[in-house]
């Protein structure tokens, strides 16, 4: 009976998280797509944040600032760990609760490199920035069709894949940094309320780490955008093509280039911190309630 009602409570969660995860997708993909053009439009062509919002409904409508979200919505759907970072997104691994061993389980050391979680998330990546990179021109293209270019001209390693290695590189010191930001503020408030936190002290670490995690893995975030999105797969190895692209956006923009759309990033932080966290609770009340665990 215990373990029935241990696997009840696991669904509950997993339930949960994908709730979350949706949610946090929902709220946050607009300031994702403003972030992610500020990054790889041409320069020029834009002015900044709000010249891109602008533009954008103007020229494509409101709902072009969600280009690219199928991919990552379904992704937060059927992976719920990664989706309910807010909470705790190990409880299927409760040794792990560690402080350390529980930071590095959060950057992927633990997943490995050839991880199949791994390879559907940097894919995930790779084709919401090639549909955020459409300009509402005759020739953009459907989710399914920029998979099916991708997979038939560069194939799994230099299509699928493009930007497998920077990827993997930004998320170190992003989940780093969003863990360290996290659970420091966590303590902090306890400190001063108790175990039992506020919802609001809970929004505002979570906030907290998403800005912490933003700031991280700048500008590995520019450079992986722009990598996904070449016509043409970079050359040479991992440290050489990001040198070679951190090099090229200096040329181009200077040392402000490697960190365009990091405002919206930020902004981007505190609705999706809350709107995850609120949502998760919310199912995970709903569930509790309904199944009883």
């Amino acid at each position: 009976m215990a373990t029935k009602l241990s696997w009840q409570a696991t669904a509950n969660e997993l339930i949960a998280g994908s709730v979350g995860g949706a949610a946090q997708v929902l709220v946050g993909h607009p300031l994702d797509t403003v972030k992610t053009r500020a990054q790889i439009a041409p320069k020029g062509m834009f002015k900044g944040p709000m010249d891109i919002i602008a533009q954008t409904v103007r020229k494509e409508g409101f709902f072009a600032l969600y280009k690219g979200m199928a991919s990552p919505l379904l992704e937060r759907l059927f992976h719920p760990i990664h989706s309910s970072r807010y909470q705790r997104p190990l409880w299927l691994v409760p040794w792990l609760e560690q402080p350390m061993l529980y930071l590095l389980a959060r950057v992927r050391i633990f997943a490995g490199p050839v991880s199949p979680l791994v390879f559907i998330w940097i894919a995930v990546e790779m084709f919401k920035v090639r549909m955020q990179g459409q300009y509402g021109g005759a020739q953009d293209k459907h989710l399914s069709a920029v998979a099916k270019e991708m997979w038939n001209q560069w194939g799994f390693r230099k299509g699928v894949m493009r930007g497998y290695w920077v990827t993997l590189a930004r998320e170190i010191p992003a989940y780093a940094g969003f863990y360290t930001a996290y659970e420091f503020s966590k303590r902090k408030f306890a400190s001063i309320y108790g175990s039992e936190l506020p919802v609001w002290a809970l929004l505002a670490s979570g906030s907290t780490g998403g800005i912490a995690y933003w700031l991280s893995c700048y500008p590995l975030d520019v450079i992986k955008s722009r990598i996904q999105l070449r016509q043409t797969p970079p050359v040479g190895t991992p440290v050489q093509y990001i040198a070679h692209e951190a090099k090229t956006v200096l040329a181009e923009s200077g040392l402000k280039g490697l960190f365009s759309g990091l405002t919206p990033s930020l902004i981007r932080s505190i609705p999706a911190a809350a709107s995850t966290f609120a949502a998760f609770e919310i199912t995970r009340e709903y569930l509790a309630e309904f199944t009883g665990v």
